[in-house]
């Protein structure tokens, strides 16, 4: 083959991926609109609307000519390094949605809206029974799923592949047992000393005012307005279309300030990820995100390495005092620092503190093993999480809303999803070390409200990589080894050492 004729059949490659990019996009465009603005009479077109476009998108993703195209264009050996990754990635892909027919994805993405707004209902009940049934056909779907895909040991693993390439449970059970047991010293240690008074917080915030001091401080953390937008919606989430189209939503909650600021936060570390993805590798491999774990490490460490740091609270606590000085105008830093990051066993994983957060990922872990495996019927699924939550934290569920039914994604089909959240945390830790190792002291820029070097370091190692490494080769390609969690460790224990002086 020719380099004229590699040239042309790459051009081609891209054409159709553009093509396929394109009704996943307005798919997306639809998932969005449908978790913000959708008049509830819409729902059962909305989702039919849907369900076509992934058949379509999947079906022109797994056509013989373009697996046929694929193998000719690796045959060669003319293409360059990018386009060879990128053809060879889309290979990997291509030959993994071939196992799944197109009526399959017709039928998940059916029952995936059925199940997000049974979901919704249920939370609006407050009754797990209303839920229970699409989410009963969910997993068994997701069972199908795996089976289809193939698996080594366990199903878990087929579905962990599409959040996290090379995860296994293996893995994640080696993690999970390796830190279990710092993280609940640690929690013993803190539960002996008097509790940091986070009470500030809990005050009458005027939902208007929160949102005006959310939006100062998204953009100032780098988020392009013009390449995206805020909204409200049930669960906090980001979405993007393109890299010039990120979306970002958040919760209010007038009665708790936290629940709004730094849901802001994680959500634009997701936002500045897709933001900092290369448009000129638009509906290609790597113009996507490495994984989820990579894109939960970016959040995370907008949210916590930055959000929650001392340098953070001299930084913007003036800026909420401006907003809000009846309710903060004598808190001081210190309280502000130790009221963000006080340590409370507690029962909402999205407003859970750093050292905790990972006992609520390990129940939703366990719980999701069991349910593929058959070992727990959907029924039963209040009763596991109520038993462990009292186990793990000593907290009493009090409804199911606060309980089984707190998290969005079980209704959009992602199991295997929570694991990503605790490995993105403990990446975290460590990549924020390595920029620190090339960028000096962090704190001395966020204290003068200038994360742009440090968004920056981003953007070149990780950002516009796209999905050239998996999570560990990335790890590798930035820190000279793979994922070390005594870096997280570390950074909790020197952090809560300071706070409650242990």
């Amino acid at each position: 083959m020719t380099n004229t004729a590699a040239k042309t059949l790459y051009e081609e490659y891209v054409n159709s991926m553009r093509t396929i990019a394109d009704l996943r996009y307005a798919s997306a465009v639809l998932q969005w609109d449908q978790e913000t603005y959708l008049p509830p009479k819409g729902a059962p077109i909305r989702g039919q609307q849907i369900a076509t476009l992934s058949e379509i998108a999947h079906r022109l993703f797994t056509d013989d000519k373009l697996g046929a195209l694929l193998q000719e264009l690796l045959a060669g050996n003319q293409l360059g390094p990018d386009e060879r990754k990128n053809v060879e990635l889309t290979w990997q892909d291509y030959s993994k949605q071939k196992k799944l027919p197109s009526s399959f994805v017709r039928e998940m993405a059916e029952a995936v809206n059925r199940s997000f707004h049974s979901w919704i209902e249920a939370r609006k009940t407050n009754n797990f029974l209303l839920f229970a049934p699409d989410l009963a056909r969910l997993a068994e779907l997701k069972k199908q799923e795996a089976d289809l895909l193939g698996y080594e040991h366990h199903p878990y693993n087929a579905l962990l592949d599409d959040h996290d390439k090379g995860a296994t449970v293996q893995l994640l059970d080696h993690v999970f047992n390796s830190i279990k047991q710092p993280l609940k010293e640690l929690l013993e240690a803190i539960a002996n000393q008097p509790p940091a008074d986070d009470s500030f917080l809990q005050q009458h915030f005027d939902k208007d005012t929160q949102w005006k001091f959310g939006l100062q401080v998204i953009k100032e953390l780098g988020y392009d307005l013009e390449a995206g937008r805020q909204d409200i919606s049930e669960h906090p989430f980001t979405i993007n279309f393109n890299s010039q189209d990120v979306r970002i939503t958040t919760r209010v909650d007038e009665n708790d300030l936290s629940n709004m600021v730094w849901s802001c936060i994680h959500e634009v570390g997701h936002a500045l990820y897709e933001q900092g993805l290369p448009l000129n590798q638009y509906g290609l491999p790597l113009g996507e995100p490495a994984s989820y774990t990579i894109h939960e490490s970016q959040s995370r460490l907008w949210e916590n390495h930055v959000g929650r740091s001392r340098a953070w609270c001299e930084r913007w606590l003036p800026v909420l005092q401006q907003y809000f000085p009846k309710q903060l105008g004598k808190v001081t830093v210190e309280q502000f620092y130790k009221g963000i990051n006080k340590v409370q066993p507690s029962l909402i994983r999205t407003e859970a503190d750093e050292l905790t957060y990972h006992f609520h990922i390990m129940i939703r872990y366990e719980l999701e093993k069991k349910v593929l495996e058959g070992s727990l019927p959907v029924k039963d699924i209040p009763l596991y999480w109520n038993d462990h939550y009292q186990q793990y934290l000593n907290v009493a569920i009090p409804s199911d809303k606060q309980g089984c039914l707190q998290d969005v994604h079980w209704s959009h089909g992602s199991f295997g999803y929570f694991p990503t959240y605790s490995l993105g945390s403990f990446y975290s830790a460590q990549f924020f070390a390595y920029a620190e190792k090339a960028l000096g002291k962090l704190d001395d820029h966020i204290r003068k409200g200038d994360t742009q070097a440090l968004l920056q370091w981003l953007r070149n190692q990780v950002h516009i990589k796209g999905r050239r490494f998996t999570s560990e080769e990335l790890c590798q390609d930035i820190c000279g080894e793979t994922l070390n969690i005594e870096y997280f460790i570390r950074y909790l224990r020197n952090k809560y050492r300071d706070i409650y002086k242990l």
